[in-house]
């Protein structure tokens, strides 16, 4: 796991509690993301009850409230 990756998860839940999406674009956090693979930033985004897009060929990732996905 990625030394940046709880910060990075906090400042989500954060964003995700006031907005219906939270769209990655700061480069330090990309690389945190970047560094893992598609599946891990699945599993990631499963985990904490979200869903994740990428566009722009990963230079955007976008977090979205699931509520079909139950947070583990």
């Amino acid at each position: 796991m990625h030394p940046d990756l709880p910060g990075l998860a906090a400042k989500v839940v954060e964003e995700l509690s006031r907005e219906s999406e939270y769209v990655v674009t700061q480069p330090a956090e990309l690389r945190v993301l970047r560094e893992m693979s598609h599946a891990e930033v699945s599993e990631f985004a499963k985990t904490h009850g979200w869903r994740v897009i990428r566009r722009l060929g990963g230079r955007q990732i976008e977090f979205y409230n699931d509520a079909s996905v139950q947070p583990l």
